[in-house]
């Protein structure tokens, strides 16, 4: 199959309503060439297409890391590049990716989990790009809900997002924030629970609408009292 047949052949099964048995049928492809295909789909203008091969480049480099773990790895420096200033593009879906494939894979969360983290930290490899920030908070909480142990200490760095003007922000860190219960968050998501702002947040491979109070009352509830 040719790159231009494969990557025809991957957008019709990111298209398919039955996703599921798309995602198994992605999954038996050979992984390294299924990577960069997905990597065009993270640009697609339509966000279940966008959000379906975060997914899958989730799935396939998860498989990737048990077969050939270093292969693994050199998917997660170029989702990391791809974040980098001096890579020239602005890494649409790639830390979006870096939570899925993390959320899939213990090995590969544990290696770089600090570095998702990074992003959002003020001190760290800060991220200043609104729109980027919505992707790192989503990977953040995906990974956060997945694999809460390996990131409790960053809540912290969730205080300024859910003081934001953007309403992305508040939801998406509030729903973080549910998966990593702080005493430091509870005030904030409080201040939220009246926050009639929607959003659309990607959820169980569903992409849903929730309020902004939706989202911290869920929070809250997950919340040590």
């Amino acid at each position: 199959m040719s790159g231009r047949q494969l990557k025809k052949k991957i957008f019709a099964l990111l298209k398919n309503e039955e996703f599921e048995k798309s995602l198994e049928e992605i999954c038996l492809l050979p992984a390294r060439r299924v990577v960069n295909p997905l990597f065009s789909f993270f640009y697609n203008s339509d966000e279940w297409v966008k959000w379906r091969a975060v997914t899958a480049m989730g799935a396939v480099v998860a498989r990737l890391a048990r077969e050939d773990l270093e292969s693994a790895r050199i998917v997660m420096r170029r989702l990391m590049w791809n974040l980098n200033d001096e890579s020239g593009g602005i890494g649409w879906g790639s830390p979006e990716a870096m939570g899925e494939i993390m959320a899939r894979h213990e090995r590969l969360a544990k290696e770089y989990a600090h570095i998702l983290v990074s992003y959002i930290n003020e001190e760290g490899n800060f991220l200043e790009h609104e729109m980027l920030q919505r992707g790192v908070l989503w990977g953040f909480g995906r990974l956060a809900h997945t694999r809460p142990d390996l990131i409790r200490d960053a809540a912290a760095y969730l205080h300024p997002f859910l003081r934001s003007k953007d309403p992305h922000h508040r939801g998406l860190a509030a729903w973080a924030a549910g998966a990593i219960p702080s005493e430091m968050t509870k005030p904030l998501l409080t201040y939220l629970l009246a926050d009639e702002a929607r959003i659309n947040i990607f959820i169980n491979m569903n992409l849903v609408e929730r309020t902004v109070g939706q989202l911290a009352v869920e929070a809250l509830s997950r919340t040590v009292s």
